[in-house]
C-alpha cells in the first residue's frame, strides 16, 4: 500500500510538533510506503492526475529519495495536508485531486469539502451550538452587533493560527474606523462573535475521525493574551470531553462523515464551537505526549479499516 502526503516542504517540518509527521510515521510503522510532495507537483494529464513525488522513510526523521513522476492512481490513499491559507493554488491541488478521485483513490479530506468548508464560515451550519456570531461587510451592522453584545471577538475569514483575531469592546474608540480597515472598505465579511470570557479557561481541540473523537487537548492562553492557539503561545493541558463536548461531536458527525470529513479538528470553548479545522488539523503531538494515546497509529489504523 502506498499514501501520498500533499504538503508543505517535508524538510521544513518539526516532527516534534507536527501532526503530517505523526501521521507519516503512524503510516510507517503500518508498513504503508509514504511519499510525499508539494501542491506545485501535482499535474494532468489529459484525463489523468500525475505527480512529481518523493518516497519518504518518516522514522527516524527523515530520509527522502529522488522524486519519480507517476499516477495518482498508484496510491491508495491520498492526505491532502497543505497548511492555509486557501489560496489559488491550494483551490487549483483539489480541482486535480478531484482528477484522481475520479478514478477511484481515497482523497483525504473531501476535495469539493476543502473548497466547501471555510474554517469559519463552515461551523455556522452548526450556528446554534456557536457563540451569537454575525458575518458581514457593513459596518454600520458590524458596530451594532458589537454594542448588543458588548464585547466581541472579530475573526478574518481567511485567517489561521489565531492571526488577525481581536478582542474589542463595544465603546472602544474608533471601532468603526477599524471596522473599516479590516472589511477592506466594506468589500470583505469578516466574523464578529460575542466574546466568551470562559476561554481563560482554555480553548479545547478535539480531533475527530469520522466524526468520532479519537483525543482532545486544552490549550491556554499566554499571560496579557486570549488566544490560546499553540502558535502564538497557548499552553497545552491534558483534559477530557465534557457531556456537552461529546453532544457537540455527536452532532456534528453525520455531515462530516457524509461530506467526506475524514480527519478534522473543531475549537471548542465553554462549551460552545468555534471552528471547524478542515485543512490541516494540528493537536495529534500534544495528545500523544499530555495523553499517552497513540492517536497518530489510531487514525492509521481507522483509514485501514475504511479501506479494507
Amino acid at each position: 500500500m502506498k499514501q501520498l502526503f500533499v504538503l508543505d516542504p517535508v524538510e521544513q517540518i518539526n516532527p516534534a510538533k507536527d501532526s503530517s509527521a505523526a501521521l507519516m510515521q503512524a503510516a510507517h510503522r503500518a508498513s504503508i510506503e509514504v511519499w510525499a510532495c508539494m501542491p506545485s507537483d501535482l499535474q494532468a494529464r489529459g484525463d489523468k492526475a500525475w505527480v512529481v513525488a518523493s518516497p519518504i522513510i518518516p522514522e527516524p526523521w527523515i530520509k527522502i529519495a529522488p522524486p519519480r513522476s507517476q499516477s495518482l492512481t498508484e496510491f491508495t490513499c491520498i492526505w491532502m495536508r497543505k497548511d492555509p491559507p486557501v489560496d489559488e493554488a491550494f483551490l487549483y491541488a483539489t480541482h486535480l485531486l478531484e482528477v484522481a478521485e475520479r478514478d477511484g483513490v481515497l482523497v483525504l479530506n473531501k476535495p469539493a469539502s476543502l473548497r466547501a468548508w471555510n474554517e469559519k464560515l463552515g461551523a455556522l451550519r452548526f450556528s446554534g451550538l456557536m457563540a451569537s456570531t454575525l458575518v458581514a461587510s457593513r459596518v454600520e451592522e458590524l458596530e451594532a452587533f458589537a454594542r448588543e453584545n458588548g464585547e466581541v471577538v472579530l475573526k478574518p475569514l481567511g485567517g489561521k493560527g489565531g492571526q488577525g483575531v481581536i478582542r474589542i469592546a463595544k465603546d472602544a474608540p474608533g471601532l468603526g474606523a477599524l471596522l473599516e480597515l479590516i472589511t477592506d472598505q466594506e468589500r470583505l465579511p469578516v466574523m464578529m462573535q460575542r466574546f466568551l470570557p470562559e476561554v481563560i479557561n482554555g480553548d479545547k481541540r478535539i480531533l475527530l475521525v469520522n466524526g468520532k473523537p479519537l483525543g482532545a487537548v486544552n490549550r491556554r492562553p499566554k499571560k496579557g493574551d486570549f488566544r490560546s492557539n499553540l502558535a502564538l503561545g497557548g499552553q497545552p493541558e491534558a483534559t477530557h470531553l465534557t457531556i456537552r463536548e461529546q453532544e457537540i461531536c455527536e452532532e456534528l458527525e453525520p455531515s462530516l462523515r457524509n461530506e467526506g470529513l475524514f480527519f478534522v479538528g473543531i475549537d471548542v470553548i465553554g462549551g460552545m464551537l468555534s471552528e471547524i479545522n478542515v485543512t490541516s488539523p494540528t493537536g495529534i503531538r500534544e495528545v500523544e505526549r499530555l495523553m499517552n494515546i497513540p492517536l497518530g497509529d489510531q487514525v492509521i489504523n481507522r483509514l485501514l479499516d475504511e479501506l479494507s
